[in-house]
């Protein structure tokens, strides 16, 4: 029977799922191996540096090809067997195949090309502040879409789809709690089915080993000696047990003997500027969602912060509020994954502080606007990555820059 080619295929270089050899030469931040044959580029999930592996061939672009992996001819002694069953159809994990410490030193790497690529030559990466492996992420959202029969999938977005889901009735990397509520929920469901007229995005949140599944709930999470009251839906870091060791982290890079006050941008409910308040004279927080703003003040309220205050503001007016002599300033900035916007660098680099400390949950971003940083005066101080999400290509970025 002939094979049924995808549409649009090109056949060059390669014809439709031809079978390559090739040797893996390094893996990229997005969790894809790259390696060549003949000297033409060939992107290979699952794989390891230094691996010789098969491949077959599925797509040809204008300067790579994408390929399935096959099979493993010549195995990394960093391989090891993904514990979940369903890795490699769900899109949720990229490494596990790979063994943790390793893991941490490909995102330690991927961080240090970032910064090379763009003509910081000579920085120096931390290894990547990190926690257990299994069963740490406390926010679940599997979907369902509007079922048509008794069987159907509740879980995630199978690999390489832009809709078709991959059942999971049991996802490793979240917590056991969320594990327990999801089999209850599942049954629940299924006995349901023909009620539901269209799909749902379901969420688990665990804090402290209890799991709420109504996203306007508000919930209270400790983080250290202080409690932070949010919305189980919203934004809020979902590994509890790194969470810590990073507002540690961000904590001793803001707070100076020479800076009085300290300014957190996109400051969500305040777990920043709240964290880090003790260390400073005065503490502003800028958030654009009004329920973040009246939860940060009831956060300040509720751990005795009388020196910290929150307002909301746009982008285009987030320090028309402040009025802190910019050399005695450090401001904090935790944008969403498309970075910041250009009206607030602007008005970032028109301020001028002291320090900038500039969180990041997508790299390729964070370089984009720290470049504009450098041109404006600032130099890398420090570079911290953390491992929020192990088995997967994520990873938060911690930068602190200087004044020159």
């Amino acid at each position: 029977m002939e094979e049924r080619v995808l549409k649009h295929f090109i056949p060059i270089p390669f014809v439709y799922h031809q079978i390559v050899e090739l040797s893996i030469d390094n893996v990229t931040n997005l969790g894809l191996g790259v390696g060549r044959v003949d000297g033409w580029v060939v992107m290979v999930p699952f794989v390891i540096s230094g691996e010789r592996v098969r491949a077959r061939v599925y797509r040809n672009h204008k300067n790579y090809s994408e390929a399935d992996l096959m099979e493993v001819l010549e195995a990394s002694p960093h391989r090891r067997e993904a514990r979940c069953p369903l890795y490699g159809l769900c899109g949720g994990c990229q490494y596990q195949h790979v063994v943790y410490e390793e893991q941490q030193r490909m995102k330690q790497s991927h961080i240090w090309e970032f910064f090379h690529r763009f003509g910081w030559t000579d920085v120096v990466v931390a290894p990547p502040l990190s926690g257990p492996e299994w069963h740490y992420r406390d926010k679940l959202t599997p979907h369902f879409q509007t079922p048509k029969s008794p069987n159907f999938s509740i879980g995630f977005l199978k690999r390489g789809s832009r809709n078709a889901l991959v059942d999971v009735p049991h996802c490793p990397i979240a917590t056991e709690a969320i594990n327990a509520a999801l089999v209850h929920a599942r049954s629940e469901i299924y006995k349901q089915w023909s009620s539901y007229r269209r799909g749902q995005t379901l969420l688990f949140r665990d804090v402290a080993g209890d799991v709420c599944q109504k996203p306007h709930r508000i919930l209270e999470q400790k983080v250290e000696k202080y409690s932070f009251a949010f919305r189980a839906g919203d934004f809020f870091q979902n590994n509890a047990e790194v969470l810590p060791e990073m507002v540690h982290h961000v904590v001793r890079q803001a707070s100076d003997d020479s800076i009085k006050f300290l300014i957190d941008t996109y400051c969500g409910v305040g777990l920043f500027a709240i964290s880090s308040a003790q260390y400073f004279e005065k503490v502003v927080g800028i958030e654009i969602k009004e329920d973040a703003i009246l939860l940060a003040r009831r956060n300040a309220e509720s751990n005795g912060m009388a020196n910290v205050e929150f307002f909301r503001g746009t982008s285009g007016a987030i320090f028309a509020q402040i009025a802190f002599p910019a050399d005695q300033s450090v401001v904090i900035i935790d944008p969403p994954r498309k970075g910041c916007e250009s009206s607030f660098l602007q008005q970032l680099m028109h301020f001028h502080p002291k320090k900038i400390i500039y969180i990041s949950c997508d790299p390729s971003t964070q370089i984009r606007d720290l470049k504009e940083m450098q041109d404006q005066g600032y130099h890398l101080s420090s570079i911290q990555p953390v491992d929020l999400f192990p088995q997967t290509r994520h990873m938060e970025n911690i930068v602190t820059l200087l004044r020159d």
